[in-house]
Protein backbone atom coordinates (compact mmCIF):
# COMPACT_ATOMS: atom_id res chain seq x y z
CA UNK A 1 0.00 0.00 0.00
CA UNK A 2 0.87 3.45 -0.83
CA UNK A 3 1.81 6.05 2.12
CA UNK A 4 -0.90 8.34 0.04
CA UNK A 5 -3.57 5.46 0.29
CA UNK A 6 -2.77 5.22 4.24
CA UNK A 7 -2.79 8.87 4.51
CA UNK A 8 -6.35 9.59 3.22
CA UNK A 9 -7.48 5.95 5.01
CA UNK A 10 -6.53 8.08 8.02
CA UNK A 11 -8.29 11.20 7.16
CA UNK A 12 -11.36 9.27 6.45
CA UNK A 13 -11.27 7.49 9.36
CA UNK A 14 -10.29 10.73 11.19
CA UNK A 15 -12.89 12.49 10.03
CA UNK A 16 -15.33 10.15 10.20
CA UNK A 17 -14.82 9.51 14.20
CA UNK A 18 -14.77 13.29 14.49
CA UNK A 19 -18.35 13.99 13.17
CA UNK A 20 -20.24 11.35 14.58
CA UNK A 21 -19.00 11.52 17.94
CA UNK A 22 -18.87 15.19 18.33
CA UNK A 23 -19.47 17.20 15.42
CA UNK A 24 -23.66 15.52 15.27
CA UNK A 25 -24.29 16.38 18.52
CA UNK A 26 -23.18 20.48 18.09
CA UNK A 27 -26.12 22.75 16.86
CA UNK A 28 -25.15 26.15 16.73
CA UNK A 29 -28.22 28.39 17.68
CA UNK A 30 -30.12 25.11 16.81
CA UNK A 31 -29.79 25.00 13.04
CA UNK A 32 -26.16 25.15 12.44
CA UNK A 33 -24.04 21.77 12.15
CA UNK A 34 -20.63 21.51 11.83
CA UNK A 35 -20.20 19.18 8.36
CA UNK A 36 -16.35 18.91 8.95
CA UNK A 37 -16.54 15.64 6.77
CA UNK A 38 -17.04 17.63 3.16
CA UNK A 39 -12.97 18.85 4.32
CA UNK A 40 -12.29 15.00 2.99
CA UNK A 41 -13.50 15.90 -0.55
CA UNK A 42 -11.96 19.10 -0.50
CA UNK A 43 -8.57 17.76 0.23
CA UNK A 44 -8.22 15.46 -3.01
CA UNK A 45 -5.64 16.51 -5.60
CA UNK A 46 -5.96 17.87 -9.20
CA UNK A 47 -4.39 14.51 -10.94
CA UNK A 48 -6.76 12.04 -8.14
CA UNK A 49 -8.57 9.53 -9.83
CA UNK A 50 -12.14 10.58 -10.48
CA UNK A 51 -13.75 7.06 -9.91
CA UNK A 52 -11.49 6.29 -6.74
CA UNK A 53 -12.46 10.03 -5.91
CA UNK A 54 -16.40 9.55 -6.16
CA UNK A 55 -16.16 6.02 -4.41
CA UNK A 56 -14.23 7.13 -1.60
CA UNK A 57 -16.85 10.04 -1.04
CA UNK A 58 -19.77 7.91 -1.64
CA UNK A 59 -18.41 5.52 0.71
CA UNK A 60 -17.38 8.49 3.44
CA UNK A 61 -21.36 9.93 3.09
CA UNK A 62 -22.56 6.50 3.42
CA UNK A 63 -20.82 5.95 6.79
CA UNK A 64 -21.76 9.09 8.28
CA UNK A 65 -25.59 8.48 6.82
CA UNK A 66 -25.74 5.33 8.88
CA UNK A 67 -24.39 6.71 11.83
CA UNK A 68 -26.44 9.69 11.70
CA UNK A 69 -29.53 8.28 10.57
CA UNK A 70 -29.64 10.29 7.07
CA UNK A 71 -30.62 7.78 4.55
CA UNK A 72 -29.01 8.46 1.30
CA UNK A 73 -28.47 12.23 2.36
CA UNK A 74 -24.99 12.46 2.98
CA UNK A 75 -23.61 9.60 0.35
CA UNK A 76 -25.82 11.70 -2.54
CA UNK A 77 -24.64 15.50 -1.36
CA UNK A 78 -20.71 13.55 -0.90
CA UNK A 79 -20.96 12.22 -4.18
CA UNK A 80 -21.99 15.17 -5.87
CA UNK A 81 -19.48 17.58 -4.40
CA UNK A 82 -16.77 14.81 -5.44
CA UNK A 83 -18.29 15.15 -9.27
CA UNK A 84 -18.15 18.85 -9.19
CA UNK A 85 -14.73 19.09 -7.48
CA UNK A 86 -12.58 18.94 -10.36
CA UNK A 87 -14.24 21.70 -12.30
CA UNK A 88 -14.76 23.88 -9.45
CA UNK A 89 -10.72 23.31 -8.67
CA UNK A 90 -9.87 24.28 -12.75
CA UNK A 91 -10.87 27.47 -12.21
CA UNK A 92 -8.44 28.63 -9.46
CA UNK A 93 -5.46 26.57 -10.81
CA UNK A 94 -3.34 28.51 -13.54
CA UNK A 95 -3.47 25.93 -16.52
CA UNK A 96 0.59 25.77 -16.31
CA UNK A 97 1.06 24.62 -12.68
CA UNK A 98 1.91 21.28 -11.36
CA UNK A 99 -0.40 18.51 -12.30
CA UNK A 100 -0.11 17.07 -8.67
CA UNK A 101 -1.07 20.28 -6.58
CA UNK A 102 -3.21 19.48 -4.02
CA UNK A 103 -6.02 21.97 -2.98
CA UNK A 104 -4.50 23.87 0.49
CA UNK A 105 -3.99 27.57 1.60
CA UNK A 106 -0.33 27.04 0.66
CA UNK A 107 -0.64 26.43 -2.92
CA UNK A 108 -3.59 28.37 -3.21
CA UNK A 109 -3.36 31.08 -1.39
CA UNK A 110 -6.14 31.83 1.90
CA UNK A 111 -8.41 34.23 -1.07
CA UNK A 112 -8.84 31.01 -3.65
CA UNK A 113 -8.82 29.07 -1.27
CA UNK A 114 -11.61 30.81 0.94
CA UNK A 115 -13.57 30.78 -2.26
CA UNK A 116 -12.72 27.56 -3.50
CA UNK A 117 -13.89 25.96 -0.23
CA UNK A 118 -16.90 28.06 -0.06
CA UNK A 119 -18.21 27.01 -3.27
CA UNK A 120 -18.00 23.23 -2.71
CA UNK A 121 -19.66 23.57 1.08
CA UNK A 122 -22.22 25.53 -0.10
CA UNK A 123 -23.41 23.03 -2.79
CA UNK A 124 -23.32 20.58 -0.31
CA UNK A 125 -25.23 22.61 2.41
CA UNK A 126 -27.46 23.36 0.31
CA UNK A 127 -28.23 19.96 -1.20
CA UNK A 128 -27.69 18.00 1.73
CA UNK A 129 -30.59 20.51 3.82
CA UNK A 130 -32.62 20.61 0.50
CA UNK A 131 -32.75 16.33 0.30
CA UNK A 132 -33.32 16.02 3.92
CA UNK A 133 -36.02 18.52 4.60
CA UNK A 134 -37.49 18.03 0.82
CA UNK A 135 -40.31 20.61 1.39
CA UNK A 136 -39.71 24.23 1.36
CA UNK A 137 -42.66 25.06 3.65
CA UNK A 138 -40.31 25.54 6.51
CA UNK A 139 -38.01 28.37 4.02
CA UNK A 140 -36.65 30.22 7.53
CA UNK A 141 -35.11 27.24 9.08
CA UNK A 142 -34.07 25.69 5.92
CA UNK A 143 -32.52 28.80 5.08
CA UNK A 144 -30.83 29.29 8.09
CA UNK A 145 -29.73 25.57 7.99
CA UNK A 146 -27.99 26.31 4.86
CA UNK A 147 -26.26 29.55 5.77
CA UNK A 148 -25.11 28.77 9.19
CA UNK A 149 -23.71 25.14 8.40
CA UNK A 150 -21.94 26.90 5.26
CA UNK A 151 -20.55 29.30 7.20
CA UNK A 152 -19.81 27.48 10.22
CA UNK A 153 -17.92 24.71 8.18
CA UNK A 154 -16.55 27.27 5.94
CA UNK A 155 -14.27 28.87 9.30
CA UNK A 156 -13.72 24.67 10.61
CA UNK A 157 -12.10 23.67 7.24
CA UNK A 158 -9.90 27.10 6.62
CA UNK A 159 -8.59 26.52 10.46
CA UNK A 160 -8.10 22.97 9.65
CA UNK A 161 -6.61 23.00 6.47
CA UNK A 162 -4.23 26.15 8.20
CA UNK A 163 -3.33 23.72 10.63
CA UNK A 164 -2.20 20.81 8.84
CA UNK A 165 1.30 20.11 7.33
CA UNK A 166 1.41 17.63 4.32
Amino acid sequence: MSIDFLKRLLLFFGLLLAQVLVLNHVHLFGVAIPLLYVYFVLSFPRDYSRNGALVWSFLLGLFIDIFSNTPGVAAFSMTLVAVLQPYVLRLFIQRDNDDNIQPSIFALGINKYTLYALILIFVYCLTFFTMETFTFFNFGKWFLSVVGSTTLTLFMVVVIDNLRKD
